[in-house]
């Protein structure tokens, strides 16, 4: 399964236990910024493996170049909530902070939806988007995705101070 076009000069596959440390080479710096993902910024990198590392029917997944082999993204997907609300699928995504622009974040995002409904998923659901992120919150739109409520000043960015967290939602 791929959601690559022959422009893209990277691949979307699932992750193996030896993308690890690309893997973490790219959360880490997102982690301490703090300013998208709802994660403490002192994460340890043990923590942030047991988290963003998912069994079937979700999955962990890499962007990787082509010619190099390289990590230059990453995402997951898992079941937003158990029992009832098991076929509601959540996801997220880092990208490097020298592949952005690329169309990377775009490509794990297809490759989501593709794969969470292929694993039996009948919709995904995004639960703190944060709203400050414009460039997400647009691509996430360009994608389907709709903004079904903004919780206000649910996140505290370090540089900007209280911000909303958005709630989106698409079908798959």
């Amino acid at each position: 399964m791929s959601a690559v076009s022959q422009e893209q000069t990277f691949d979307i596959r699932p992750a193996t236990p030896e993308d690890w440390p690309g893997i973490w080479s790219i959360l880490e710096p997102v982690i301490r910024a703090g300013e998208t993902f709802t994660w403490d910024r002192d994460t340890s990198e043990e923590a942030a493996r047991a988290k963003w590392t998912k069994e079937a029917p979700g999955q962990t997944f890499v962007a990787v170049n082509k010619d190099s082999g390289g990590i230059l993204g990453t995402g997951e997907f898992h079941a937003n909530q158990a029992g009832g609300g098991s076929h509601v699928a959540n996801a997220g995504y880092m990208v490097g902070a020298n592949n952005s622009g690329q169309g990377i974040a775009r490509a794990l995002c297809a490759y989501s939806l593709e794969a969470a409904k292929a694993s039996g998923f009948y919709a995904m659901q995004y639960n703190a988007v944060v709203e400050s992120n414009v460039r997400a919150v647009w691509l996430w739109q360009s994608m389907g995705f709709r903004i079904l409520a903004t919780v206000p000043e649910a996140f505290n960015h370090p540089e900007i101070g209280y911000v909303g967290l958005h709630v989106m939602y698409r079908k798959l």
